[in-house]
């Protein structure tokens, strides 16, 4: 809220013309301001007694530069910062909305469906945050927004330079708030850095908070809510389902057992969505500049684990990558099949609550005959997004009766494919590239054909916004779904594995255009392994990394009656 300057208030920061103020807390006041180009921007001011240390100014100007290197598509982006100004001040983007706090005090506990939306937006930030090397320190629901375009999370990364500052660094001064502090950071005799895990501990209060109303930990003084967190077990009741199950674990005393930020997002995504809205993936791998440096000391977690197990090793081999006419292309074709062993820094998926009610008939394919967009009005296609939702399904694609009739009306069109991907029928995964069809025979090796065999038969089965791909083949009953196998060298094929929702087996599909025959055109991507390929040279599908090279081959999905 703006309250308007107050005597004594600065007018103007280096460029920057005050307008009045948005809030204050341990580390200083927040202004509303005008930017030298007209834009609305907050510009926090450091305290003023902090403007005498050098450790301070330094600390300040290191995390800064690594905030910067966030993507901010659930944050609220950096954009200018000043240490050696007199006070040092930091330029963020101004987030119109209010914060958690906010709504939780105006309107009491959140529905389900916001707990959810809470829930994956802060969990998205994190997985930003965290790829790119910087810890937040002080999430709680003040700093958690609820804006317009989605889930804003503001204040991370610069928490380390006040908390570091020599005369910050006793236990009853440390930045923060004591209801969201997980207990390694009230053990100080330990010597226990804090990691990326104690966001994941703000984390789980946060969202119990957004439940209930109430911080899990309540005590009825700071030492009594710090004693709480160290020992006894949270409080949460009102929190249900599955959503329940990750904040316990995110709420562990012990943060070698917290998940990742990562491995939250993918629990929450593979959990059934509520109803009221739909979990939507947006635009795929941001890379931000500077990502490399998130590989050193402070970076955030690796990989994701998880339930991202391999298919099943024996469930036969994969393409060697040495067949490719020339050691220069030999050693490309490596390059380009070699495992996806991480995502780079920063290329979480993101994920937001939107109403259903956003999405037309251009998500889900065929108007009169145009090329599919990502989203409305955008011209670009969304990779990583699923083509259709709808709330009554809980979050995944709505179904309507499908017509039989091949190339009929654009409405009749739109109905097939909606049917297709709620797992109502059958169909081709056809090869635009080749003008093939997927095959997933009795052996369990995944090959192309003219579709014409029962083994080319395929179904989509939706898991949360993603899905398994399951073959319809009578005959294959231990192995039907698709799945990601490594070979001893690392490389990564499809073949036959088990239906369960895993990170070999669960792809997104997203739209990329027009096959020759007018249908949509698709990506298959594994968000653990990376985009589904056709190699030409040695005739297989293969698994190519993300980010590596552009998607060259894609599907379309071709009916064949009722499931």
């Amino acid at each position: 809220m703006n309250e308007g300057l107050r005597p004594g208030d600065p007018v103007r920061l280096g460029g920057y013309e005050l307008l009045g103020r948005l809030g204050e807390g341990g580390m200083g006041s927040v202004f509303l301001a005008r930017s030298p180009q007209g834009r609305q921007v907050a510009v926090k001011v450091v305290r003023a007694e902090l403007s005498h240390h050098d450790e301070f100014r330094g600390r300040f100007r290191s995390e800064v530069n690594r905030a910067r290197q966030v993507p901010p598509f659930c944050t609220a982006e950096v954009l200018d910062a000043d240490p050696d100004h007199e006070p040092p001040y930091l330029v963020v983007e101004y987030v119109d909305g209010p914060s958690l706090v906010q709504v939780v005090r105006d309107r009491g506990p959140m529905t389900t469906a916001g707990v959810h939306g809470i829930a994956v937006g802060v969990a998205t930030a994190l997985t930003a945050i965290h790829g790119a090397g910087v810890i937040h320190r002080d999430l709680k629901p003040a700093n958690v927004l609820v804006a317009p375009g989605g889930i804003k999370v503001i204040d991370f990364g610069i928490a380390r330079a006040f908390e570091a500052t020599s005369q910050h660094t006793r236990t009853d001064q440390m930045v923060g708030t004591v209801a969201y502090m997980a207990p390694e950071r009230f053990e100080s005799a330990s010597g226990q850095r804090t990691g990326p895990a104690a966001d994941i501990f703000a984390w789980g209060a946060v969202v119990a908070f957004a439940a209930t109303g109430r911080t899990p930990f309540e005590g009825e003084s700071a030492t009594a809510t710090a004693m709480r967190i160290m020992t006894q077990p949270p409080d949460l009741t009102g929190l249900d389902g599955p959503l329940r199950e990750l904040v316990s674990r995110a709420l562990e005393k012990d943060p070698a057992d917290r998940p990742s930020a990562r491995d939250l997002l993918d629990g929450l995504l593979t959990a059934a969505a509520p109803a009221g809205g739909v979990a939507v993936r947006a635009a795929g791998p941001v890379t931000p500049a500077g990502a490399a440096a998130a590989s050193g000391p402070g970076a955030g977690p690796g990989p994701a684990t998880g339930a991202g197990a391999n298919a099943d090793p024996a469930a036969g081999g994969g393409p060697d990558g040495t067949d490719r006419g020339a050691a220069a292309d030999a050693g490309a074709a490596t390059t380009r099949r070699r495992r996806l062993i991480g995502l780079a820094a920063g290329a979480a998926v993101m994920a937001v609550l939107v109403p259903a009610a956003l999405f037309g008939a251009d998500l889900v394919g065929d108007r009169s005959g145009s090329t599919p967009t990502g989203s409305a009005g955008s011209g670009t296609p969304t990779p990583g997004g699923p083509p259709s939702a709808s709330p009554s399904t809980g979050g995944t694609p709505a179904a309507t009766p499908a017509s039989r009739t091949p190339g009929g009306s654009p409405s009749a069109t739109a109905d097939r494919t909606r049917a297709m991907l709620a797992g109502q029928r059958r169909l081709l995964l056809h090869v635009v590239e080749i003008d093939r069809d997927l095959s997933l025979p009795f052996d369990g090796e995944l090959t192309v054909g003219d579709g014409t065999g029962k083994d080319a038969l395929f179904v989509l089965e939706p898991v949360g916004v993603d899905y398994m791909i399951k073959s319809v083949n009578p005959d294959i009953a231990h192995r039907p779904c698709l799945g990601v196998k490594l070979d001893p060298e690392g490389y990564a094929s499809l073949v036959g594995a088990e239906c369960e929702p895993t990170g070999a087996t669960v792809f997104s599909i997203s739209k990329e255009g027009k096959d020759d025959k007018g249908r949509t055109s698709y990506s298959i991507v594994s968000e653990k392994y990376g985009v589904v390929q056709w190699e030409d040279t040695e005739k297989e599908i293969y698994v190519q990394e993300m980010g590596d090279a552009p998607i060259d081959t894609t599907f379309s999905l071709v009916d064949r009656g009722a499931a």
